[in-house]
């Protein structure tokens, strides 16, 4: 028998991320491993006052909107940049439309943490702006902060290729700017609802540190336990990501790397 080919971003249908399945089986309601990621994230945008940083990068969205959410207080632009037709029209919705009333929960919970974003959901997404497009499109050195969520762990079974898309995160910044990320751990490829099986790359703390301490630093990772109140997706946790990216000697063109 011969070797199985691991699949890429690019075998994937993304436009037909099945949304509505994905939203009813994480984020309908607030989850312990949530409350994780968010007081984590939280202490990150803390450091940083009310409009102090001119422009984030939350890298992959999806129809996730709490890390847009905890960003509404610092960041006077984020950009959520997606590549997915099924997200980018779900993000749409919730700015155009005001957001389902489900997030409810999660931003009074970000801003009982962080007590200078808005008071409703909508103001607080008021600095988002929906962009098509993915890693590919990122111009290096644009971002104060750059966030990414569950994304290239989970897009492709290619550790190359995950490699790549962790480096076009890191590179998302300007020296000296801010990354925040989470990850699922060791999670194998999986399935949302009935739907096809979706390519993932189990990675662990390990896998981690080797990808971002030569790339960053004042690398720190934490953990929230694997959630019990999910869906049974192989995972045996979440990590939690805090670096930041090198000053660039002088001389060296930061967006050669």
């Amino acid at each position: 028998m011969g070797t199985v080919r691991a699949r890429r971003n690019r075998d994937a249908d993304w436009d037909v991320w099945p949304v509505a399945d994905y939203l009813a089986e994480n984020y309908r309601l607030l989850h312990p491993c949530d409350i994780g990621v968010i007081h984590h994230h939280a202490a990150v945008y803390r450091d940083y006052g009310p409009g102090s940083l001119a422009r984030t990068l939350e890298l992959g969205a999806g129809p996730n909107l709490y890390p847009l959410l905890l960003a509404g207080a610092a960041s006077r632009r984020i950009d959520a940049l997606e590549p997915s037709a099924a997200n980018l029209r779900y993000l749409r919705r919730q700015l155009d439309e005001g957001p389902d009333a489900s997030w409810r929960p999660f931003h009074a919970l970000c801003r009982s943490l962080d007590p200078a974003l808005p008071e409703s959901c909508a103001e607080a997404l008021r600095p988002v702006r929906v962009v098509p497009g993915s890693v590919d499109d990122v111009v290096p050195g644009t971002y104060d902060l750059a966030s990414m969520n569950f994304v290239a762990e989970s897009v492709t079974e290619d550790f190359e290729e995950f490699t790549r898309f962790c480096d076009a995160f890191v590179r998302a910044v300007r020296p000296g700017g801010r990354l925040l990320a989470a990850f699922m751990a060791r999670m194998p490829s999986y399935r949302i609802g009935a739907g096809p099986v979706w390519p993932a790359c189990p990675v662990d703390e390990d896998v981690l540190r080797a990808v971002f301490a030569p790339r960053t630093s004042g690398l720190r990772i934490d953990r929230v336990a694997k959630d019990p109140t999910l869906p049974e997706y192989g995972d045996t946790g979440i990590l939690l990501l805090t670096a930041e990216r090198p000053a660039a000697p002088r001389g060296h063109d930061s967006s050669s790397r």
